[in-house]
């Protein structure tokens, strides 16, 4: 099993060391810090989540792995790549409206 993490100190602790050595079926990948592309992939984990998993029923892991297959399979027939939608200035202003809004709120 590969795990994606974004945080990899949180990994570097001698009990979550100890259990990942004990358990070598988990391969485990870390993102950069403040890695953007990690948005596009959880993105389309949405896109999974909407379209096929939720309120979906799958009666055995080998049914999902085949539902998982068969969906990405066709997503593949017809790719769009992810693009932002929004600038650098666009992103960084809406940032600084959040934070303007919280500062004093006990954040």
């Amino acid at each position: 099993m590969h795990l994606i993490c974004d945080n990899y100190q949180t990994h570097k602790t001698p009990a979550v060391r100890a259990w990942l050595e004990n358990h070598p079926r988990f391969h485990m990948h870390f993102t950069p810090t403040y890695s953007s592309w990690i948005n596009q992939v959880e993105r389309f984990f949405g896109f999974v989540t909407d379209d096929l998993l939720r309120r979906s029923d799958h009666r055995s892991v080998q049914a999902l792995e085949a539902d998982i297959r068969a969906w990405v399979k066709t997503w593949n027939e017809n790719p769009t790549p992810f693009t932002w939608t929004k600038t650098a200035e666009q992103i960084l202003e809406s940032l600084g409206r959040l934070l303007n809004r919280i500062s004093g709120a006990g954040h």
